[in-house]
């Protein structure tokens, strides 16, 4: 194993283990709840920054592949036919291949065309959730609530087994994340992001390299829908709405997505701001509106991004060498 990996398999199994023992601090019942939360859309804005952050590709339906999780596996656990680990495997894998053949579309398109693609995808897939109604519950949502039956010793009925079965999953995907985006693919995406006539040159099939982050993209966003969904006990058309894509851009904008963990800090800030507005005002939306807007003028980049642009000012200002003191000319007596 590479130093990069045994370095960030420490720092996952150290956030893992903070993670785990948060309960046992006293973190009571409504922190463990807000954790889950910022999992689950952690992952999903982590995800989308794959393509965003990482390939250069802004995407507008996102939150397709985080209902597509939510909902498939849902069902197959209401069906009562399967285990917890089958139903999630099955989801995911059903993302994937939906994430293949809508990105096979979408990535032949640059910018602002791929964008709104995306989107068009997006609600037909909310439209398809509203009006298969025998199926999906239609605006109700997938009612009648999502079995937890025990599978290998683990009982996620339990609040403390489910919370450390979320954080768990949540940190792995991390991983396989972190790993995607130092890897050589990952540098190939920062290529094409940057210099895609000069990727091509060298030889790099764009079209495929796209629609591989875009089916891995999906595939992690599946994930944080089913941790909601678990969660939540049901899938909602919500999950699926355009907002739900909106939610996801803020929070890469507001963590910054040059730093890997920046989506997940905008994940955690933007759910905190949720969590508080809305009990302070009802009208949270325009408050929240201008919270952002006033960071993102303020900072104009990302929190983390920020920070990181400060550190390496800072560093290089400290590491310069001192000017040498300017030379006295004259002529001696």
């Amino acid at each position: 194993m590479g130093a990069g990996l045994i370095r960030d398999l420490g720092f996952g199994a150290a956030a893992l283990v903070f993670l785990l023992l948060i309960p046992a601090f006293g973190g009571g019942a409504g922190l463990n709840d807000f954790l889950i939360y910022v999992a689950a859309y952690g992952l999903l804005a982590l995800s989308l920054n794959l393509l965003t952050g990482y390939t250069g590709l802004v995407s507008f339906g996102h939150a397709a592949y985080f209902a597509s999780g939510a909902y498939s596996f849902g069902l197959l656990m209401q069906s009562g036919e399967v285990s917890v680990p089958v139903a999630f495997v099955l989801s995911v894998g059903f993302t994937a291949l939906m994430a293949l053949v809508i990105g096979a579309i979408c990535v032949r398109l640059k910018e602002i065309y791929f964008a709104f693609l995306t989107l068009a995808f997006q609600m037909m897939f909310h439209s398809i959730i509203l009006t298969w109604v025998s199926l999906t519950g239609g605006d109700q949502g997938l009612m009648g609530g999502i079995p937890r039956p025990v599978f290998w010793g683990i009982d996620l009925s339990g609040p403390e087994s489910f919370y450390a079965f979320c954080m768990v999953v949540f940190v792995i995907c991390a991983l396989i994340l972190r790993q995607i985006v130092q890897s050589p693919f990952g540098h190939t995406l920062r290529m094409i992001r940057d210099n895609p006539e000069r990727a091509v040159f060298l030889g790099v099939n764009t079209y495929w390299a796209k629609l591989l982050a875009f089916v891995l993209a999906g595939a992690i966003a599946s994930v944080g829908g089913i941790l909601l969904a678990l969660f939540a006990s049901g899938a909602y058309p919500e999950f699926a709405y355009w907002t739900m894509s909106g939610q996801a851009i803020f929070m890469i904008m507001l963590g910054g997505s040059r730093v890997f963990l920046g989506p997940l800090l905008g994940a955690a800030l933007l759910q905190g701001l949720n969590h508080y507005i809305t009990g302070w005002t009802e009208h949270h939306g325009l408050v929240l509106g201008i919270v952002i807007v006033v960071a993102v003028l303020g900072l104009r980049r990302g929190i983390a991004d920020f920070a990181l642009d400060w550190a390496q000012s800072r560093r290089e200002r400290r590491d310069a060498p001192a000017d040498p003191a300017p030379a006295v000319s004259g002529e001696k007596a």
